[in-house]
């Protein structure tokens, strides 16, 4: 089996704090997600994660005007220039500083950064096109100036459409108006008149206004007054009118709302449109410049804490990071673009769906969520559970899930119709914690914390078929084996029992362990069960002979990581020291396990031996992922992040404590603070292929599947963009495919898959060497669901099928990824025919109607010219 797992996507989180960003082209939304950056394709349904990560979590995003640029700063003001299409680190820097705010330039040569009371102005970092002669950047930040003058935080920035003058924001009830370049007729503008933090401020589209919004709800409008302007005395209060030029109010307005403060605004120049987002999770669209209400809409039951606008002003992204809300709003048609929204408690449990596509998560906050592997986004959220959600798990045959509870019940779900048809009670009131359906879907068991019995209902009826008594300690696990008829249960009373449930003795077998059982996996072939206890055993034991067969510690492999009030160091803590979810590989030879740490382990079951270890996160804002701890932040009243600043917060929305007394578990506010990484839950996919881990940042899914944008796969210096399209102006159009899957630049090997002409396609596939057949699926079924070649995709796919099929059907474990890809192509598509058939059958049979009656017509007509009749 394969080990080499690569981080692939983080779903089940879509965003928690910072700033949202548009692309360009405006079809794609980045979001910062803890110490991570997720991009949603708005276009094309999908999402996808970049693969590093901060060591804090990210506060501020940008991108440079031409989408190649991306840099994100993270809560300590350390930074990370990407080259976005590649999806590619290129340099870290440190600002040394928390920042608020930055923005490029539209020129993409300069970049504005808020850091402190401070403005300071960088030459942008830059690639090098292919279109022009300039080298590679030795030192891609170089500082061009430092402005100050404000007395508070630079909390936005925002550039002139000729990058010459910019605008800064702060919390000093002030903007300022600055020059790029120091100029003798020129000298920085204060504006000031706010009774509160100003929020944003920008230039209009011709530059001749300046529009500044408070946190109060105050919205100005400036206009430069000359010595011929005439300005009415009433709008001109406030002003120095000592100085015969400047900036001057010409308009106030009040955007005001109901016991709530203004949070955020954004401003789109190109289509004149201001939104507005307030604490009470409602946000207002206006018109400018005469600030005409479009709509209100309320999103969420929190504030908003960001809003942007695409280029085209179409759309609106808010996100609300107290829920984990992000939402991307068409003004225009009042419709939803993206609705998402991701656990905001811990997750208990996963499961894959039997075709590998979901991943069905169940979580503290009595959600179920069903999670698209390809997307990365949520398809249903089911919230008929009023407790925490405790297990879940697929029935063999059927779209069928079962989850147990916290508040007594064992529900059974549709995933077709996405409904619940069965609920399941016992006599009493429980708790339920584990449960198991058996291989044939009729039998579904379920163990809780109060009893220490075991609940077994029947499906098809929703009765409750028996209780199975010997345990002495509550049933922390069930499994079934896959072949049906055993029923393995692990308790806390050191004992793991196999059933005979379906023999009517029922009989039972104990296997004693040294400590507490904290989950069971059975073997696919059902000969062989693995148990982790809570003293960092994993022991493997023969189901018919019941007897141990191996046993490895995983106490050394599962403990690191260390908290700010831990005495001892990350080897010797004793709380890491366990695995609380082990998951077998599809053929048997691996086990993933993970825990209370930072690390998942996998191991190899024959040998024993620890295969490769992944670490969850590397983020500072969660307790334990640390080796050892930095003694500057120990100070005389304790640790650093222990100790409660929030009565200091300049704002007095973030001075208020509003913590339920005594509360725990379910607060979201002390939740959010010092969060622990754990992971509670692994599992494979059915082809092990991939392996998902729920863990405190969310859902993280490892793949064996991970393609980069640039894989040259055997390179030469001969083989280049030029030549591949001289090659194929020749006719040389096997050459040419060939060199373009060198190269796997995906605008090129687009334009050469295009320009082969239909006649050439089967015997250019009978010519490809095998290769290259992953990779020509692979490529097929994904241009296959983006392009609107139908015709042409499906004849690549049948010579494919024709000439390969022998060779795919031997190999169907190594092609399996692409195998699945094509099929679900093949599957978009007649959902897609069947809609469009459907919703015009009618047209269709009228059309159809009245060509046979124009073709019966026109054959009498020839009938009688042949009979000699007029």
């Amino acid at each position: 089996m394969k080990t080499d797992f690569k981080f692939s996507n983080l779903v089940g989180t879509v965003y928690c704090k910072g700033n949202l960003l548009f692309t360009p082209d405006g079809n794609s939304l980045l979001s910062p997600v803890g110490n991570r950056v997720s991009i949603f394709n708005l276009v094309q349904n999908s999402s996808y994660t970049l693969p590093f990560s901060h060591r804090r979590n990210v506060s501020q995003l940008a991108l440079s005007p031409d989408g190649r640029i991306f840099l994100s700063v993270d809560e300590d003001g350390r930074a990370i220039i990407t080259h976005l299409p590649r999806r590619i680190a290129l340099y870290h820097f440190s600002f040394k500083a928390p920042v608020a705010a930055i923005a490029f330039s539209p020129s993409s040569k300069y970049l504005a950064v808020g850091v402190g009371r401070s403005v300071e102005v960088w030459h942008a970092p830059s690639i090098p096109s292919s279109a022009s002669d300039e080298g590679l950047e030795f030192a891609p930040f170089v500082r061009h100036r430092v402005l100050a003058g404000h007395h508070d935080v630079v909390q936005a920035l925002d550039w002139s459409s000729d990058s010459r003058f910019f605008l800064s924001s702060a919390k000093d009830l002030t903007a300022r108006v600055w020059s790029l370049n120091s100029s003798e007729d020129f000298t920085p503008t204060t504006l000031g008149g706010h009774k509160e933090a100003v929020i944003g401020a920008w230039f209009s589209a011709d530059q001749e206004l300046i529009y500044t919004i408070a946190r109060d709800g105050a919205f100005f409008q400036w206009h430069y007054a000359s010595l011929s302007t005439d300005v009415s005395a009433e709008h001109n209060e406030i002003d120095d009118l000592s100085r015969p030029t400047g900036w001057r109010i010409a308009e106030r307005y009040y955007l005001t709302q109901p016991e709530a403060k203004l949070t955020c605004a954004a401003y789109r120049a190109s289509s004149n449109l201001l939104v507005a987002g307030f604490s009470s999770g409602l946000f207002g669209l206006y018109e400018l410049p005469d600030v005409n209400m479009i709509h209100t809409l309320s999103i969420s039951q929190h504030e908003i804490d960001n809003v942007s606008i695409n280029k085209s002003g179409e759309w609106l992204a808010l996100g609300a990071s107290k829920l984990g809300q992000l939402l991307v709003w068409e003004w225009q048609s009042e419709s939803y673009i993206l609705k998402q929204q991701g656990h905001f408690d811990s997750i208990n449990d996963l499961v894959y769906s039997r075709d590998g596509n979901r991943v069905i998560t169940a979580a503290d906050d009595g959600k179920i969520k069903v999670w698209d592997t390809q997307t990365g986004f949520c398809i249903v959220t089911f919230t008929e559970h009023s407790s925490g959600v405790t297990a879940c798990d697929f029935a063999q045959k059927g779209d069928v899930l079962f989850t147990a509870s916290l508040d007594g019940s064992v529900r059974a779900w549709d995933l077709i119709r996405y409904r619940n048809f069965r609920t399941f009670s016992a006599p009493t009131r429980l708790s339920f914690s584990s449960l198991a359906i058996d291989p044939s879907g009729d039998v579904v068991c379920a163990g809780s914390l109060d009893s220490f019995a075991i609940h077994i209902w029947s499906v098809q009826t929703g009765q409750l078929l028996d209780q199975l008594t010997g345990h002495e300690g509550p049933v922390s696990s069930l499994a079934f084996t896959p072949s049906g008829g055993l029923l393995i249960s692990g308790s806390w009373d050191h004992t793991v029992r196999i059933w005979n449930i379906f023999d009517r003795t029922q009989s039972n077998e104990a296997l004693q362990l040294q400590a507490d059982i904290t989950d069971v996996a059975v073997r696919p072939d059902s000969k062989q069960i693995a148990v982790s206890t809570l003293d960092g055993q994993l022991t493997f034991w023969s189901v018919s002979e019941g007897i141990q067969s191996a046993s490895l510690d995983g106490r050394r492999d599962a403990s690191g990581g260390r908290k700010v009030i831990d005495r001892r160091t990350a080897a010797n803590a004793s709380g890491t020291k366990s695995f609380n979810c082990i998951s077998y590989s599809l053929d048997g030879s691996c086990i993933l396990t993970g825990g209370n740490s930072k690390y998942i382990c996998l191991y190899d079951v024959l040998s024993g031996s620890l295969l490769k270890k992944f670490a969850v996160s590397i983020s500072l804002a969660l307790e334990g992922t640390q080796e050892f701890l930095n003694s500057r932040t120990l100070t005389e009243a304790g640790p650093a992040g222990l100790l409660d600043n929030q009565g200091e917060a300049s704002d007095l929305g973030n001075r208020i404590d509003r913590t339920l007394p005594g509360s725990g578990r379910g607060d979201l506010s002390s939740r959010k603070t010092r969060p622990e990484v754990r992971v509670t839950a692994v599992a494979f996919s059915p082809t092990s292929r991939a392996f998902c881990a729920a863990s405190t940042e969310g859902l993280l899914i490892y793949s064996l599947d991970s393609s980069l944008q640039f894989d040259p796969f055997d390179l030469d210096i001969n083989v280049t963009p030029a030549s591949t399209l001289d090659a194929l102006e020749k006719g040389f159009y096997l050459q040419a495919l060939i060199m373009g899957f060198r190269l796997n630049e995906s605008s090129l090997l687009k334009w050469v898959f295009e320009a082969i002409p239909p006649s050439e396609v089967g015997r250019l596939v009978k010519q490809v060497p095998t290769v290259y057949i992953a990779r020509l699926l692979r490529f097929v079924a994904q241009i296959t669901n983006a392009s609107p070649r139908l015709e042409g995709n499906l004849r690549w796919i049948e010579a494919l099928w024709s000439t390969h099929g022998t060779f795919l059907k031997i190999n169907t474990a190594t092609f399996s990824q692409e195998l699945r890809m094509v099929h679900k192509a093949l599957g978009s598509i007649q959902v897609d025919l069947a809609r469009i058939a459907d919703e015009n059958i009618y047209i269709l049979d009228y059309m159809l109607s009245h060509s046979t009656d124009e073709i019966g017509s026109s054959h009498a007509g020839f009938t009688n010219r042949a009979n000699g009749g007029t």
